[in-house]
Parts: structure tokens; C-alpha cells; sequence
């Protein structure tokens, strides 16, 4: 009887942070965050930093699907580079390497440093400080950038260091498109397309997550969550995930990032205030 009375609520709160994700992950808000902060705030237990980041498979899952032909133009870029040097194109060829090495040092964190975020940085304190800190950097960005670049411009060391910025989100609170989008607009590049490039950075450092995640899961007995439940994350993820990019992308060809900073700072003196209250 308990079983059947636990399953419909984590069901129901899976469904609800899965939609969650799908909507923060694309916007300057850290999902990250939202995913830590909502089950504190209506008193849910924690389905696990490895169901927060399996969230993510299904956002992956929108990247690919709305990115789809870029990411097959890079692909035949890449075969280009090594089976046909002489068709490569200097703008493709430039952006691969971009996107190849801003993957590396988010990896890197990834893989030496996940277990010390999960211990010490996953706390509602530091996520107040990362959401205004972060939150300003992005207004300041945004402020002072001449939105003149877009993409076929970018050196490969600019995305080493969009890659670098990046390596920082793992932090809740930082934000991976925020902290990305900060850097490309400090490079120079429109709005929409730092938000591109941010998008497309996240592609692989995404999946290798995501693939991290669900080998733990399939290890550990320890985490509360059902297939069901995480089923159902990943697919409302991915459906809100998906209506998020179409609509965000269109968001930028007119506006600014300011309201985001907003949000960031709203959100950051709620939490401050449910704390010390």
C-alpha cells in the first residue's frame, strides 16, 4: 500500500520538474537552480542530482531535434577535414573546432569535480549568491557587447574560452546558457547568436552527462525515483524543451536579455528571504 501511495506523487512531481527543466534550461535562469530549489520550497524529497541531470537527455533531445541541420552540416564538416581537406570551409571548419574545444574543460569539471559540486555547492545559499552574481554579469554583458559577430566569425580559442565560462554552470545558480552567453556577448556576438552557439556548446557536454547519469543509475539501487517518473521527466523535458528554443531564439531577434537579469535577481531575494525567515 505504500508503494502504491509513494508512486503517483513522485509520478506527479517528475512531470512537474521535467516541464521545469524543459523551460529553464534554454533561458539565462539556471535550471540547475530550479531543479534544486523546487522540491526545498514545496518540501518534496530529493529525486537525486542524477535525475536532475537525466532531465537533461530530454532537453538533449530538443537540441538535436531543432539544431538537427546544423549539427548534420558540421558532421559533413568534419568528414570534409578528414577525407577531403580541400572542400573544408574556413567558417565551418572554425566553428567545429570551436565547439570541440568549448567541450573539453566542462568535461574535465565533469568528470573531476562532480562529487565535490554534488557534496558543498548544492545548497540554497549559494544559489542565491550564483543567481545575482551571475544575473549581473549577463546584464553587464549584454550592456556593453557591440552585437556586431556572428558565428562563422568565432576563433576556435573564443569558444575555448565560451568552453572555460561554461565549465562553471555546474554550479546551480550559474546557469550553462547564462555563463555562455555572458562570454560570447563579452566576444562581441549578437544576442541570438550567443544564444546559438550557447545551445549548441551544450549539445555534447549534455549527452556526456546525461550517459554519466544513467550508468549511475543503473548501478545504484539509492536513488527514489521509478522508471515511470523518469520517463516522464525526460518527455515533458523534451516537449518544453523544444517550444522553449523556437520561442527564446525569436525573443532575442527583438529583445534584450534584461529580463532575465530581473527574474535572476527577484528569484535570488525570495530565496534570501525564505531563508532567513
Amino acid at each position: 500500500m505504500l508503494y502504491c501511495a509513494v508512486v503517483p506523487e513522485r509520478l506527479w512531481q517528475a512531470v512537474i520538474l521535467g516541464i521545469v527543466q524543459g523551460l529553464t534550461e534554454f533561458l539565462p535562469v539556471s535550471s540547475s537552480a530550479h531543479l534544486l530549489l523546487l522540491p526545498w520550497l514545496m518540501g518534496w524529497s530529493s529525486m537525486g542530482l542524477s535525475f536532475d541531470v537525466m532531465l537533461h537527455l530530454g532537453t538533449l533531445l530538443a537540441l538535436l531535434t531543432y539544431f538537427r541541420r546544423e549539427w548534420l552540416n558540421l558532421f559533413r564538416e568534419f568528414l570534409n577535414r578528414i577525407f577531403r581537406a580541400s572542400e573544408s570551409r574556413p567558417e565551418s571548419r572554425r566553428l567545429v573546432d570551436a565547439l570541440i574545444l568549448g567541450t573539453l574543460p566542462a568535461v574535465g569539471v565533469i568528470v573531476a569535480f562532480s562529487d565535490l559540486i554534488q557534496n558543498y555547492f548544492r545548497n540554497p545559499m549559494v544559489t542565491v549568491v550564483t543567481l545575482a552574481v551571475f544575473g549581473m554579469l549577463l546584464w553587464a554583458a549584454d550592456r556593453w557587447s557591440d552585437h556586431s559577430r556572428h558565428l562563422g566569425s568565432l576563433l576556435p580559442s573564443e569558444g575555448l574560452i565560451i568552453g572555460c565560462a561554461q565549465a562553471l554552470a555546474l554550479i546551480p545558480g550559474v546557469s550553462r546558457s547564462g555563463i555562455t552567453v555572458t562570454a560570447a556577448l563579452l566576444l562581441g556576438l549578437s544576442r541570438s547568436e550567443s544564444a546559438r552557439f550557447s545551445f549548441m556548446l551544450s549539445t555534447p557536454v549534455v549527452a556526456f552527462a546525461s550517459a554519466a547519469s544513467a550508468y549511475d543509475l543503473y548501478r545504484s539501487t539509492a536513488e527514489p525515483v521509478t522508471r515511470e517518473a523518469l520517463a516522464a521527466g525526460i518527455m515533458l523535458s523534451f516537449l518544453s524543451g523544444l517550444l522553449c528554443i523556437k520561442y527564446f531564439l525569436r525573443f532575442l531577434a527583438t529583445r534584450t536579455y534584461f529580463p532575465f537579469v530581473v527574474y535572476r535577481l527577484l528569484l535570488a531575494a525570495f530565496i534570501f528571504v525564505w531563508l532567513v525567515s
